[in-house]
């Protein structure tokens, strides 16, 4: 049995979902302000019956529930929060899961896809050091791969890359797969026989970031308990993963670059110095020059961290790879769920080819592995999509579109990039620096699309 706050202001919906989980041994707590929610956490916080897990409407009167995640957050609140919103909400199910949502649940809500969701927050493990077997590692990798030249050129960087001791900085939106960049170029590197340590910064509060990365000691401040080991320490002789490093506050920044220049740690409340042997591998969606210009992220510990430079690059980028990894995530969720789905249908595909994808690969697996859930036959059809999702393709004007299947869209889509790259080049008198700075993009991205496009 697990202890779940539901912050619903629908109180129909509040109650079937309570009584639908209640019947599967679990104890509910419903509230329907983010005001109740705040006081039922506070006062159950430290407790036996501390919520194992928080499930939150998106819109609630005093709010969004985004605001109320964040709050969480910021207070060291780790507890994992499911997110409930429409079909048509996707990207705000997207930036719930940037601000630390565990998942997110489309309503209306299908029960057997709530039970798994709800199983897989319940299995969560708090642990951040991650040891995998040989064959695990191996699958994250190839999944993510791909056989596109886009796919291929990231992954000669990260074989390139792998066997040196260099700091590298993953750059890529959100969902695009940067943790599995991150576990690879540590699996190929010298270290793979030592620790993957992966923190979320994102999730890290103001207040206890610095305690988390470089440890502290007992009475250092109020509710330091005992000595705690900071992950710099924990992940001594392997490599440290820092994930939306973008979200660190500036005093941490300062220790993080002394501690990176002189591999030394000194844990809050401490005089002693730790000596560490630690490769730094940064996650970022934003880009850190950019931000490093306006004051909010240090320009020498953005110049310390970018030793190496890989982009990820989004999913519909990697439209070559698409099929690829549909067929990699039906299997996965056929081994997971014990369903035998042998083939996605010619309509569904269709659709999953016209759609843009904001969630990237955490999307296309979740839709994946939701449609495998539904789908009662070996062949996944259009009955096992959202209708949200079914409608939301349908409204794109015709004239840009053939039936599902069809790649016109694309070819579209790729016609408008290329003529869109030639008039920004032309603006700048082909200085490709500053054209891709214009474009939004990484100098080796602009390369490639001028040669995928054939632009002179």
């Amino acid at each position: 049995m697990a202890h779940l706050l539901l912050v619903e202001d629908d109180t129909t919906f509040s109650k079937l979902l309570s009584n639908f989980l209640g019947k599967h041994g679990h104890e509910v707590k419903v509230c329907s302000t983010i005001s109740g929610a705040k006081e039922a956490i506070r006062s159950n916080s430290g407790t036996s019956n501390e919520y194992a897990v928080l499930m939150l409407d998106y819109r609630l009167p005093d709010g969004n529930s985004l605001d109320l995640l964040k709050a969480l957050r910021e207070e060291g609140n780790r507890t994992p929060a499911l997110i409930m919103t429409s079909f048509n909400d996707i990207r705000t199910a997207v930036t719930a899961m940037q601000s630390g949502a565990f998942d997110y649940i489309t309503k209306p809500v299908n029960p057997e896809e709530l039970l798994m969701v709800l199983k897989e927050a319940l299995n969560r493990k708090e642990t951040v050091s991650v040891k995998t077997t040989k064959k695990q590692e191996k699958q994250s990798l190839d999944f993510i791969e791909g056989s596109s030249a886009i796919s291929k050129q990231l992954y000669e960087y990260v074989r390139l890359v792998a066997p040196t001791d260099m700091s590298v900085i993953i750059q890529g939106e959100s969902g695009t797969g940067k943790e599995h960049v991150a576990k690879s170029i540590h699996r190929l590197s010298k270290r793979s026989d030592g620790p993957f340590v992966a923190i979320d910064c994102g999730s890290l509060s103001k207040d206890l970031a610095a305690s988390e990365l470089f440890g502290h000691k007992k009475g250092a401040f109020t509710g330091a308990l005992q000595d705690k080991i900071g992950q710099f320490e924990a992940a001594d002789g392997g490599t440290l993963f820092l994930d939306e490093i973008g979200n660190l506050g500036y005093d941490v920044q300062i220790k993080l670059l002394r501690a990176l220049q002189e591999r030394i740690v000194v844990p809050i409340g401490s005089t002693n110095p730790v000596k560490v042997d630690v490769r730094l591998i940064a996650a970022t969606n934003e880009d850190l020059m950019v931000i490093s210009q306006t004051g909010d992220f240090r320009e020498d510990l953005y110049h310390r961290l970018n030793e190496f430079k890989i982009q990820v690059p989004a999913l519909r980028e990697r439209g070559e790879d698409l099929a690829v990894f549909i067929q990699h995530f039906v299997d996965k969720a056929n081994e997971e769920l014990g369903r035998n789905v042998r083939e996605i249908s010619e309509e569904v595909m269709g659709i999953f080819q016209k759609y843009d994808w904001p969630g990237n690969l955490r999307e296309l697996n979740n839709v994946i592995k939701r449609l495998i859930l539904l789908s009662k036959d070996e062949i996944a059809d259009l009955k096992a999509l959202p209708q949200e999702m079914i409608t939301s393709m349908e409204a794109i004007p015709a004239a840009s579109v053939k039936l599902p299947g069809g790649s016109d869209l694309k070819l579209l889509q790729e016609t408008h990039e290329k003529e869109m790259i030639e008039k920004v080049l032309q603006d700048v008198r082909y200085n490709k620096s500053k054209a891709a700075k214009l474009l939004n993009i990484d100098r080796k991205t602009l390369y490639y699309k001028i040669e995928k496009y054939h632009i002179e």
